[in-house]
């Protein structure tokens, strides 16, 4: 009776990280086909004249911000191998060191932006390819805080001792949907330093 019990939860465990998973794969999808759409958009928009483009130089500090996500990806890798193997000393240790280096990609974002404003490069103007630049970054951004809280959630569940079948699922969708968000702003920058001049 007892392992029919376990059985039946067991079941429906498995049941609802499927459904998790899935949801996380769609909602990724509908990320990257806005975005596609946004980058669409901006094309159509700078192919309307020469005077379209962005017409400004990039602030280096998105080179910094791209280093920062990129190692931060790395970090993220290393502390969901750590929770495979049960070293979770070394999981905790890495996930705060991802969740810190997703809050400096977040900062070194909000200073790009205020160089693009001292240039006069803002929001609203009317250059429409110049507030594309804002759209793309401040949507990743948005997203960026949402990964930094499915971090946190992460780092709670393993202070808190969760059962390592869940520790390990939850790392894996964190782990799968801040590298996501890594290769999207590699695209995002790329798209805007082609389209920069």
């Amino acid at each position: 009776m007892i392992a029919m019990a376990q059985y039946t939860q067991d079941k429906e465990q498995l049941t609802q990280q499927k459904a998790k998973r899935f949801n996380l794969w769609l909602g990724m999808i509908g990320m990257f086909m806005v975005f596609a759409a946004l980058s669409s958009g901006f094309i159509v928009y700078t192919q309307g004249g020469i005077d379209k483009g962005i017409k400004t130089i990039l602030p280096d500090a998105f080179i910094y911000s791209t280093a920062l996500i990129v190692v931060s990806s790395i970090t993220m890798y290393l502390a969901q191998k750590a929770a495979k193997e049960m070293a979770f000393g070394r999981q905790k240790g890495l996930l705060a060191v991802t969740i810190a280096l997703g809050i400096g990609f977040f900062m070194m974002q909000v200073h790009a932006w205020g160089i693009l404003a001292d240039r006069g490069v803002v929001f609203v103007n009317s250059n429409a390819s110049q507030s594309f630049i804002y759209i793309f970054t401040g949507m990743h951004l948005a997203h960026i805080v949402a990964g930094i809280v499915v971090l946190v959630r992460a780092l709670i569940g393993r202070i808190r001792n969760i059962p390592q079948v869940s520790n390990v699922f939850r790392m894996g969708l964190a782990s799968l949907f801040w590298h996501f968000l890594g290769i999207l702003w590699i695209y995002i920058y790329v798209f805007l330093l082609l389209n920069q001049n």
